[in-house]
């Protein structure tokens, strides 16, 4: 029922499909189906090689497409038909994956944020959204999962941009707020030539610093009844709680040397180590655990 959004999950090899291991079968394909959604809207506004108001034209029709899956209609995309079983059974809303589009369309007009507010919007649409469908898939007992959701979005979200600054200014792009630049006085033409220097580590550090403000209201948000529930969110806070670390041990250094990213054996000490604080009852999120 969910091949071709299986093979797009597979291919992905992401942090996120990782996560998914945790899950029953039934949730997992579900997740993949899901999963598979925000890949291919994602990889329409990515793809560079097409102009802009393409890709602007092939995101409005997926909108219209998912608004179809979403309103029991005849979508024309497989992943769309993939998906809609799932959006009917878990009452998935159009307005989420309508925001969900308006997140990516952002990169098409914007590859500059001036405030930490902007970027803050744009980590909400990309990724909390992406959470709080998820959430429904998942299964929850307390509505404060939702808030959860959008909490740990946004602290995978800023994790994620100060992974990939590098990679990003490649394109063109630096998420980095212009404001927090000028605060720690470094020039976006620094950040576009790869210069790393003191005042770009303390830059880095100072949105790290946001990040785990959310990381740690996604624990403290965490309802214990639907810890187990949450099994596959709590995942991907580990993995990213540990990339962050391990981002703060290389001083948020991400233009020489390799990227920052975790070893197979790393991914699978963190499934275990969600599994098993799940079994014994642990009270504490798993991504505190590795401060």
């Amino acid at each position: 029922m969910t091949q071709q959004s299986r093979t797009i999950t597979r291919k992905s090899a992401s942090n996120l499909a990782l996560a998914f291991v945790l899950l029953p079968k039934a949730k997992r394909d579900a997740m993949s189906a899901l999963y598979a959604f925000c890949r291919e809207v994602d990889d329409v506004a990515d793809e560079e090689s097409m102009p802009i108001e393409k890709r602007r034209a092939d995101l409005a029709a997926w909108r219209q497409d998912v608004r179809l899956a979403c309103d029991g209609g005849a979508p024309a995309f497989t992943v769309n038909r993939e998906l809609q079983p799932i959006i009917s059974q878990y009452r998935l809303p159009f307005a989420h994956f309508d925001e969900l589009i308006q997140g990516v369309e952002m990169d098409l007009d914007i590859s500059r944020y001036n405030t930490y507010e902007e970027l803050e919007l744009y980590c909400y649409r990309v990724a909390s959204v992406v959470g709080l469908l998820s959430v429904e898939i998942f299964g929850y007992q307390s509505k404060e999962c939702r808030p959860y959701a959008i909490a740990l979005g946004k602290a995978l979200q800023l994790t994620n941009i100060l992974r990939d600054v590098r990679g990003d200014a490649q394109r063109g792009r630096i998420y980095l707020p212009l404001a927090d630049l000028e605060r720690h006085k470094v020039t976006p033409e620094e950040i576009l030539r790869s210069e790393y220097s003191d005042r770009y580590a303390r830059l880095a550090a100072s949105v790290a610093g946001h990040a785990k403000k959310f990381y740690a209201e996604a624990g403290r948000l965490l309802p214990a009844v639907d810890r187990r529930s949450m099994i596959a969110a709590e995942l991907m806070g580990s993995v990213y709680w540990r990339l962050l670390r391990e981002l703060e041990r290389r001083h948020f250094d991400v233009f020489n040397g390799p990227s920052v990213r975790l070893s197979r054996g790393q991914k699978i000490l963190m499934i275990w180590r969600t599994w098993f604080r799940l079994a014994i009852g642990a009270a504490a999120p798993n991504y505190a655990m590795l401060l």
